[in-house]
């Protein structure tokens, strides 16, 4: 008897330990120390290869106007890098993405464009082959970039092969291209407006056309995930009765689901795929000294709260990008009595 008491409280101890609170808990968000740069600070992109180099863009105000910002993160700590072409010049730096083993980044410039790439510690530019009145977005994929943006005659779709940039014509109706982002050199996605609405178009190696993606009536487009699998997802928001609401579309590669997560107006242009497969966002916080971030994993949205910062009024994380088994946010605090100023936090890691 004593035996098999002894046997049975074993397997109770066993039990326990494999569903012990310890093990199951999902390791919560802590702040990032980021050096300071001159506020009010705005960030642009962030965008990680793996846990130990992620970079994170934007700009300052300086004392004579606008300037640049480019921080690294080597998977201990953030640091500014002020070594690339005119970091000291008036300008601002965009979308920031990997392409192979090299960094790429769209700098606005006096006046114009350029892409900055980071390869083996050194840095290089791509020049435009003409400057444009507006650059509303930029994308890269090995073999193939684009820039999107406006001149004096109108929509510009520029096309990078590797070697030389082209000029590339959308469908007839479009009238702007508000956003653009790649898979691989011969699929690329983009959302423009239309004279009937918002459109998603899609190119093929060959050419742009409509994707004929059924987005719902009334609505827009705030960014596309293409994946490597196939799969699709559209984050965007749909007006009714002069509210907005935000909608998810899903294409698993035969049809396009609809799902309307309880966000309620927030953007997903900051929406990526964390470590965990599900879809992560910052959404607007209740709390004036925490961060907040939604995470959508089919029909189940949760929330969780970054860090509390002492005599914060607005913690405000703008983009997120997955970094190995890790999530990583960058954004701006704005602690009582100042600026917004730079700030950045880490999920598990």
């Amino acid at each position: 008897m004593n035996g098999l008491r002894a046997v049975v409280v074993c397997l109770v101890i066993a039990c326990a330990a494999v569903v012990s609170p310890a093990s199951a808990v999902t390791p919560g968000w802590s702040a990032l120390p980021v050096p300071a740069a001159a506020p009010p600070v705005t960030v642009s992109d962030l965008a990680a290869r793996g846990p130990g180099e992620a970079w994170a863009t934007g700009y300052e105000h300086a004392a004579d106007g606008l300037r640049p910002l480019a921080y690294r993160w080597d998977g201990t700590a953030w640091s500014r890098d002020t070594g690339f072409p005119g970091a000291g010049e008036p300008g601002w730096l965009g979308k920031v993405q990997f392409v192979g083993a090299e960094m790429w980044t769209f700098r606005h410039r006096s006046g114009s464009g350029e892409i900055l790439r980071r390869s083996a510690g050194a840095w290089s530019t791509v020049p435009l082959p003409q400057a444009l009145w507006t650059y509303q977005d930029f994308a890269a994929v090995p073999g193939a970039a684009w820039v999107v943006g406006e001149d004096d005659t109108g929509l510009k779709v520029l096309h990078h092969d590797g070697s030389a940039w082209t000029a590339q014509s959308t469908p007839d109706g479009v009238r702007y291209v508000m956003g653009i982002t790649a898979r691989s050199a011969t699929d690329a996605w983009a959302w423009a407006d239309t004279g009937t609405g918002t459109t998603v178009l899609r190119w093929n190696g060959t050419a742009w056309r409509d994707a004929k993606v059924p987005l719902p009536p009334d609505s827009n487009v705030h960014t596309v995930l293409p994946e490597p699998s196939g799969r699709v997802t559209v984050g965007g928001s749909r007006y009714t009765d002069g509210v907005a609401r935000t909608y998810l579309m899903t294409w698993d590669g035969h049809a396009w689901r609809t799902t309307y997560p309880p966000l309620g107006d927030t953007s997903t242009e900051a929406m990526v795929h964390g470590p965990d497969g599900a879809l992560w966002l910052p959404v607007r916080s209740d709390r004036a000294f925490q961060s907040k971030y939604a995470r959508v994993d089919g029909p189940r949205t949760t929330f969780s709260y970054g860090p509390e910062r002492t005599d914060a009024i607005v913690v405000r994380p703008r983009a997120l990008a997955r970094a190995g088994s890790s999530l990583l946010s960058f954004g701006t605090v704005e602690i009582y009595g100042s600026k917004p100023n730079l700030m950045s936090e880490r999920l598990g890691g």
